[in-house]
């Protein structure tokens, strides 16, 4: 469920507020700790438009190899089928 900008800054008043600890008071909101912390930490650095959704991450994949670095790979595995694909990744030291 994703809230609005009120929604998030309403949610950390209750927080702040609330005699109960941050823990169970964020259970009882049925909101994630992780979210609650995310939105705390764009609030300090940004104030209220921190809080704002934010459009999705683009797809990019932290080990997503280069397109050269991937044509590399296929000409060696094409120059020596007889290797596994284990002694492609790490090749036996001589």
């Amino acid at each position: 469920m994703r809230f609005t900008q009120s929604e998030k800054m309403e949610i950390m008043r209750l927080v702040q507020g609330s005699q109960l600890g941050v823990k169970r008071t964020l259970e009882e909101l049925d909101v994630p700790r992780s979210s609650s912390y995310r939105w705390y930490k764009r609030y300090q650095e940004e104030g209220y438009e921190g809080l704002a959704n934010r459009p999705p991450n683009s797809r990019r994949f932290w080990n997503k190899i280069s397109d050269c670095e991937r044509q590399r790979v296929i000409d060696v595995a094409l120059a020596k089928p007889e290797l596994t694909p284990r002694e492609l990744a790490y090749p036996p030291q001589p």
